[in-house]
């Protein structure tokens, strides 16, 4: 071991006690390493891995990061031990293979230094030299594509709380009966262990089949549904399978950031299109004078205006894509939400199976983390996608499938269907007094007879005072989730309405906000 490792923590050679009889010229002590560097450092006594190995590793990164700077003095090592927990040989052993490499220095009678010179600045470069340096650095790691995507999506998924919007209560899911169905994994049988069909568990697509027939009046074979991971992840398999480079894709505005984030993913040209009350309006699609190749909608319940496209629209949307030789996503993603009378016919069912791909979730009724969905496909590219899934990402992960499908077969789901919609409508209700009640000069809000969320308009008088975006600002600094509409068109305008979401939360968590949220929003 060098010799600048064989001395005494107070930097001494030798361990001796010498006087101070003159002066010593030493480093400024800002060059001096904090303790707070090795904060996030952690040593794991279960690994099997060396504690001093460890140790070096983490030593090693934050040089080579200069988070550790150049010519910095170190800590002690019977210090840095103590601040470690660990042994004071495991800070040697470490210290001795970076001195070894050439990333620290020992000096006797002054103490270990991190090296002027490191090996790694022969071999790249010192990305900390400029702040244009770190830039360009930063300008390399997305794409174009990358950059937009990042750009689209929100920076975080909302909390459970009041009102974030669009979100099951997963603490009323019957986690007993799911533990029950899961013990088939105890003893799989080989089928389930050696199944690799692309387009998913073949029982649980046989089961879609039936559902969908009975609860959306959808006629489809197993060949035609694909198990996905989520929405977006069907989404994006469609657009990157019948999609080219910058092919036109007309998206409603406003709508679900998800959808355009997987559009643009897809390299796809995006084409926000103006909703009115009958859905997304094809007066106004044509206005922007690009042709779709492919029109995405969510027709039961518009995302996040709440509208219900109308039978005449459904029908004219279907003719239009005929005249137009396009696609149709039909996003369906709360259709089992609807809180009176039966929801209209699915364009899926309109269509007969030649343009319409049809998208559906269990994340809304069951829990989101589950992240199972599913895709029904026209059978004239159902084989062809099952041959191209294979390229994307296999096969979805089997895991939950069986368990979902045995779940719908033995009516839990439609059962766990019932009890939330009953509860879904009482909380819907409570929101409504509530703001009656607390709101009233403050935010417009309406019943609606489906989905998980209400629109909240600002009364004209506070709308001279904030927009939505302030309002929902404020609304957050109260603990309260309340997204502005303004975020969820693609120019930002002010929508002047908060989305509050009913659904995720308590009655009484829902009257509490209320509350914490006029407040927020009578606050000079």
């Amino acid at each position: 071991m060098d010799g600048g490792l064989r001395m005494s923590d107070d930097g001494k050679s030798g361990g001796e006690t010498v006087t101070p009889a003159a002066p010593k010229v030493t480093r400024n002590r800002s060059n001096r390493a904090s303790f707070a560097v090795f904060a996030d450092f952690w040593l794991d006594e279960s690994s099997q891995v060396s504690l001093w190995v460890q140790l070096y590793e983490q030593l090693r990164q934050a040089i080579i990061t200069r988070r550790l700077p150049l010519g910095t003095r170190l800590p002690a090592t019977r210090l840095l031990a103590d601040e470690l927990g660990c042994s004071r040989n495991t800070v040697l052993g470490a210290f001795e293979q970076l001195i070894a490499e050439g990333y620290l220095e020992g000096r006797i009678g002054s103490g270990t230094y991190v090296a002027e010179t490191l090996p790694d600045d022969f071999t790249r470069p010192d990305l900390n030299s400029t702040a244009e340096a770190n830039s360009a650095v930063c300008d390399l790691e997305l794409s174009q594509r990358g950059k937009l995507l990042t750009a689209t999506m929100p920076a975080h998924r909302e909390p459970y709380k009041a009102f974030a919007p669009s979100l099951p209560d997963v603490t009323l899911f019957p986690f007993e009966t799911w533990d029950r169905i899961s013990r088939l994994w105890r003893a799989p049988s080989l089928r389930l262990l050696t199944d690799t069909d692309p387009c998913g568990y073949w029982p649980l697509r046989e089961t879609i089949c039936s559902y969908l027939r009975t609860a959306r009046m959808i006629e489809c074979k197993p060949e035609h549904v694909i198990i996905t991971t989520g929405a977006q992840n069907g989404i994006d398999m469609v657009a990157r399978l019948l999609l080219d480079q910058h092919d036109a894709v007309w998206v409603e505005d406003p709508g679900y950031p998800g959808l355009r984030g997987a559009l643009s993913a897809a390299d796809t040209q995006v084409i926000p299109v103006a909703v009115d009350g009958d859905g997304l309006s094809i007066a106004a699609g044509l206005s922007t004078g690009v042709a779709p190749r492919m029109i995405a909608v969510a027709p039961s319940h518009q995302y996040p205006l709440g509208v219900t496209m109308s039978l005449q629209r459904r029908m004219e949307l279907l003719s239009f894509a005929d005249e137009a030789n396009c696609w149709i996503i039909e996003d369906d993603y709360d259709n089992e939400f609807r809180y009176a009378g039966r929801p209209p016919a699915a364009l899926r069912s309109l269509d007969g199976g030649n343009r319409v791909i049809y998208v559906g979730t269990f994340s809304k009724v069951l829990f989101p983390s589950l992240r199972l969905g599913y895709l029904v496909v026209p059978p004239r590219i159902a084989e062809r996608f099952a041959l191209a899934r294979v390229g994307l990402d296999l096969q979805p992960p089997i895991l939950p499938q069986p368990i979902v499908d045995m779940f719908i077969r033995e009516g839990f789901f439609s059962a766990h269907v019932r009890r939330m919609r009953a509860i879904y409508r009482e909380r819907q209700e409570a929101l409504v007094r509530a703001a009656g009640e607390y709101l009233s000069d403050i935010l417009d809000v309406a019943p609606d007879n489906s989905g998980l969320h209400l629109l909240g308009h600002l009364s004209p008088s506070v709308a001279r005072r904030m927009d939505d975006a302030e309002a929902s600002r404020r609304a957050s600094k109260r603990n309260v989730v309340a997204p502005a509409l303004s975020s969820f068109y693609a120019d930002r305008r002010d929508g002047a309405a908060l989305v509050l979401g009913y659904s995720a939360v308590d009655k009484d968590a829902i009257v509490a906000a209320t509350v914490r949220l006029a407040q927020a929003l009578t606050e000079p």
